[in-house]
């Protein structure tokens, strides 16, 4: 598939097409490529990543659609933007034909009604739905262009499985997608066989240039473990002095790091000069505590300290389903967050200061735990904002609460890019992922890839087997 790039994001930037103009390939050359809904929910400016080809839309891609427009959730506003595309697209010419797109390079837009011609796919497959009516959307370009490639494109993997099986092309969308995660950036680097008087000079001054340790071209905020055969120090990089600064282990909220990456953690966490910051490692690496109890280290340097967490629906039903009130139905995905929340209370005792804070504090709502979807339309001014399971969302609403922030906000994003719950992203797609490969280097961002589980051996043992 040819690579993809981002023309526009957004309906503000589609123009009416005014005439078809000078494709820059043949009809003949240019692909075609069929655009499953998931796309569109996905990125609601897909139609304009496909550079000078072609984008089929089924018209029961339309109708999916049409389910998604009411609503709060991103999917929702997916759904309305892509809407409004399209009807932009259509003042000039009738959606059946081909409308030229907006695009630099060219390529042009169809919406395509199903007429099964030879193969069809509900017949193949014993049903009669929406999968499999697209499906024969792609069959019936495939038949009348012959000399044309037809590519269906579709995060979900198991309508590109049954495509295939078709002897149809299929991809996923790869536009906001991780080439290789297993490069992804890790945030730390160890450093060996260092001399034991740099490591001194580090303990004595608190610093050291780079070049002594013949380093170069840092990453902003980058974390070291600087070693030889007897001694270590760990330290990061300060982008605002250039130096190679001395980081010291604490004990925060009575929760004390019991590993390196920990300790950057919590210094990423408590860095005033860090506005956000991404911790990933699996399950029982310490991620969501550490950023609790970092957190409310600082709180009286904000208004709220603000937790939350995307709410992904067991058996893909909403929780509209469930029983009980608004507080009933979305209490239970939140539970993981008041665990640890009560794990760090429970280290004090009920006479200590800071144990009738805490209190006080969530009796106030200065400490407010809540699903994410809650947050839209906010402006979050003066918070520490902690984003739990970041690997459930789309790069589109990572962007959209890291445009949220306001004056004197820090965001911290946390999750494990391995365990997703939602049917159409993956480690590569993730909107934790993305936001990590994006931006990495920036002097206002740090990241900690926690590897080390610290919750139980039990735990371990399930990591690991």
């Amino acid at each position: 598939m040819e690579k993809r790039k981002t023309t526009s994001k957004s309906s503000s930037r589609v123009v009416s097409a005014k005439s078809s103009g000078t494709r820059k390939k043949s009809s003949t050359q240019a692909k075609i490529f069929v655009v499953d809904t998931s796309v569109i929910l996905y990125n609601h400016g897909a139609i304009l990543d496909f550079e000078d080809n072609d984008v089929a839309i089924p018209i029961t891609v339309l109708e999916e659609v049409d389910q998604f427009k009411k609503g709060n959730d991103t999917k929702n506003f997916e759904a309305r933007e892509f809407a409004r595309i399209l009807d932009k697209l259509s003042q000039s010419s009738p959606l059946q034909e081909w409308v030229p797109l907006p695009n630099p390079k060219g390529g042009r837009v169809r919406v395509v009604m199903n007429k099964p011609n030879g193969l069809d796919a509900t017949l193949v497959f014993g049903e009669d739905k929406p999968d499999h009516r697209i499906l024969n959307t792609a069959l019936y370009l495939a038949r009348e262009n012959p000399d044309r490639k037809v590519v269906l494109v579709s995060k979900d993997i198991n309508l590109r499985l049954k495509a295939k099986s078709l002897n149809i092309s299929a991809e996923d969308f790869e536009t906001g997608k991780v080439k290789n995660v297993d490069e992804l950036y890790s945030g730390k680097m160890e450093v060996t066989n260092v001399d034991s008087q740099i490591i001194q000079q580090i303990y004595d001054t608190g610093f050291c240039e780079p070049a002594d340790l013949g380093l170069r071209d840092l990453i902003a905020n980058q974390f070291f473990i600087i070693k030889n055969h007897s001694n270590s120090v760990l330290a990061t990089y300060n982008p605002n002095s250039g130096r190679i600064e001395r980081i010291d282990k604490r004990t925060v909220q009575k929760i004390t790091p019991r590993n390196a990456e920990q300790v950057f953690a919590l210094n990423a966490i408590q860095n005033p000069d860090v506005k956000l910051v991404t911790l990933q490692g699996v399950a029982g690496t310490g991620k969501t505590l550490l950023a609790l109890a970092g957190a409310l280290d600082q709180r009286r340097n904000f208004e709220q300290l603000y937790v939350a967490r995307p709410i992904i629906p067991l058996s893909n039903r909403d929780i509209g389903f469930l029983p009980g009130d608004v507080a009933s139905k979305i209490s239970p995905y939140m539970e993981p967050l008041y665990d640890n929340l009560k794990f760090i209370h429970s280290q004090y005792r009920e006479k200590d200061k800071e144990f009738k804070n805490i209190t006080e504090a969530l009796e106030n709502e200065r400490i407010v735990v809540s699903p994410l979807a809650y947050i839209r339309g906010r402006s979050l001014s003066n918070i520490i904002f902690i984003i739990d399971e970041a690997q459930n969302l789309t790069p589109h609403e990572i962007k959209t609460i890291i445009t949220r922030a306001g004056e004197n906000t820090k965001m911290i994003f946390t999750g494990d890019i391995f365990q997703i719950d939602t049917p159409y992203l993956d480690s590569q797609s993730n909107g934790l992922s993305y936001l990590i490969d994006r931006v990495k280097g920036n002097k206002l961002y740090a990241h900690v890839k926690l590897e080390k589980g610290e919750r139980s051996e039990l735990a371990n043992l399930a990591n690991n087997l």
